[in-house]
C-alpha cells in the first residue's frame, strides 16, 4: 500500500479521535491501562482500533498542546501496528524522532499536524522497544523552528496495545 494512501486512510481516524464532537456511539473505549487507553471506532469500512496516550511531561512547559501518541489497527485496509504522533501543531520540515533509551526512531511522513513512520519494520521495532521501556520521548519542531519534547510514560502500554490488537483481530 502506498504511503499516501496509508496516510489518507488513517487521517480521518485520528481527526475523529481528537474531535471533541464525538459521541459515545462513534468511539468505544475498550479500557484504561495506567497511562494508556484503547479505543475502537466502527466505520462503514470496518473497525479501527487503537491505543493512545498523552504526554506526562511537555517541554517547553509554557506550551500547552494537545499531543498524543497512537498505535492503530485497521484490518479492512490490512494496516497493523501503525505508529503515529501529533504534537498539537503543524510540524516543520525538521526531523520528528522518538527515543527510548539508546533506541531512536525517525518519523518519515509529516502532514496536517501528524507524523508517521513509513517502514513497517521500524514500526515493529519501535513497538517492541515500547513494550520493554518505561518512557519514550517525541521530539518535533513547530513552524517557527522551536523544538518541543513530549515525554510519554509506557506504563500500561503493552496491555492497551494488546487490547486494541485483539479488538481488531
Amino acid at each position: 500500500m502506498s504511503i499516501i494512501k496509508k496516510i489518507l486512510l488513517l487521517l480521518p481516524l485520528l481527526l475523529l479521535a481528537l474531535s471533541a464532537q464525538l459521541t459515545a456511539e462513534e468511539v468505544k473505549k475498550i479500557g484504561k491501562y495506567k497511562d494508556w487507553e484503547s479505543m475502537v471506532i466502527t466505520e462503514a469500512s470496518g473497525k479501527v482500533c487503537f491505543a493512545q496516550s498523552s504526554p506526562i511531561l511537555q517541554a517547553p512547559k509554557s506550551s500547552k498542546r494537545d499531543a498524543k501518541l497512537f498505535i492503530a489497527f485497521r484490518p479492512a485496509d490490512k494496516i497493523i501496528d501503525e505508529v503515529s504522533v501529533t504534537a498539537g501543531y503543524e510540524f516543520n520540515s525538521n526531523t520528528v524522532t522518538a527515543q527510548s533509551g539508546k533506541n531512536k526512531f525517525k518519523f518519515d511522513i509529516k502532514e496536517q499536524g501528524f507524523a508517521w513512520i513509513a517502514d513497517s519494520k521500524i514500526e515493529f521495532r519501535m513497538i517492541k522497544r515500547m513494550k520493554k521501556g518505561s518512557r519514550i520521548m517525541i521530539t518535533g519542531y513547530n513552524q517557527n523552528g522551536s523544538q518541543t519534547i513530549d515525554h510519554y510514560s509506557l506504563l500500561g502500554f503493552t496491555k492497551a496495545y494488546n487490547a486494541a490488537k485483539k479488538a481488531c483481530s
